[in-house]
């Protein structure tokens, strides 16, 4: 048996053994659950002993499983009374990239609602390449963005909750050719000069998103602009220029602009919780579950038949997918 017990396989198997039921209880702790049946599993090896009898129809602890219900009970009960004693933790900073967008943000305000006594503080680093610096230097601790999209050695030194496909959108000006469409089909961009932030030392992940995306269409990256700190500069500069701006849905548009879902096909921007290797804070863990509540309630992570992502994106997915359905042997269990 391991010398070190995760607090939260205990909680995990807890949560099971008073409900019975491995859906409700991966509702009551706002995971997956496959995670939950992972986390149960890897506790049956720590112990070596099987904690449930499971079948098709139902949940029964076995003599171990019930044994270890009051002892686990007792760890949790202290790991509380520690905490306690310390005093609350220190606010988590959150960056949400943008005010501009709605998914890290919702994501945030549900984890305030799960974890009401916590400190969960917004920060704006425009970029998730700028963002990971910041959390790798202790600035920060969590951001949302392309996780395929960063440098592998920042990748290395981070983890990831895939949260979002995000429909990518177009911002036009108000007089723009394009402008009157419900919805832009892609090609209708060729022969365009499309900004997507080519220059941007903070998101070289989005650039290489659109690039990928614009890749044998006639979609041309709009050049370098000067970098713009604030809404009010950012809507100035991209005037100006009078390039269509790539974005997303939920993003504001400017004056003087619209935005409009692209379409044939529907391209995604996959979006990451993404947060330091090793870092233990309850922040991370309500941001977590906020993420994968939401994602479920509104279907966030089911692609579209005519979606699009970068081949690098699907295949960190599916990999991660893989890995999932590789270690987690639990049946479904509906009943």
């Amino acid at each position: 048996m391991s010398a070190d017990l995760d607090p939260r396989l205990l909680r995990a198997f807890l949560a099971v053994a008073e409900e019975l039921h491995f859906t409700r209880a991966a509702a009551r702790l706002y995971v997956a659950q496959q995670a939950l049946s992972r986390d149960v599993r890897r506790l049956e090896r720590e112990l070596g002993t099987e904690l449930f009898v499971r079948t098709t129809r139902q949940v029964t602890p076995t003599a171990d499983g019930e044994r270890l219900v009051p002892y686990a009970r007792r760890v949790l009960r202290a790991q509380e009374e520690l905490l306690a004693a310390f005093g609350p933790p220190r606010p988590l900073l959150v960056d949400l990239n943008s005010p501009g967008l709605a998914t890290g943000r919702r994501v945030l305000h549900r984890a305030r609602e799960l974890a009401p006594g916590l400190e969960l503080m917004a920060r704006y680093e425009s970029g998730l390449t700028g963002a990971a610096a910041e959390i790798l230097a202790g600035r920060l601790d969590a951001s949302f963005g392309r996780y395929a999209g960063l440098a592998p050695a920042l990748r290395g030194r981070l983890e990831q909750q895939l949260v979002r496909y995000e429909p990518m959108t177009v911002v036009l000006p108000e007089g723009h050719r394009l402008a009157a469409l419900a919805a832009v089909p892609l090609g209708e961009l060729a022969g365009e000069n499309v900004y997507a932030g080519d220059g941007n030392p903070r998101t070289p992940e989005w650039t290489d998103l659109a690039r990928r995306l614009f890749e044998g269409r006639g979609i041309a990256l709009a050049p370098p602009a000067p970098l713009a700190v604030g809404d009010e500069e950012f809507h100035r500069i991209t005037t100006k220029t009078g390039n269509p701006v790539l974005a997303v849905v939920g993003f504001q548009a400017m004056p003087g602009t619209v935005s409009r879902p692209l379409i044939d096909p529907v391209p995604l921007s996959p979006v990451s919780l993404v947060w330091r290797k090793g870092l233990v804070h309850p922040g991370i863990d309500a941001l977590r579950r906020s993420a994968a509540e939401i994602a479920d309630a509104e279907g966030w992570l089911r692609r579209p038949v005519d979606g699009w992502i970068p081949d690098i994106d699907m295949h960190m997915t599916s990999a991660h997918k893989t890995h999932i359905a590789n270690t987690d042997t639990t049946p479904a269990l509906d009943s």
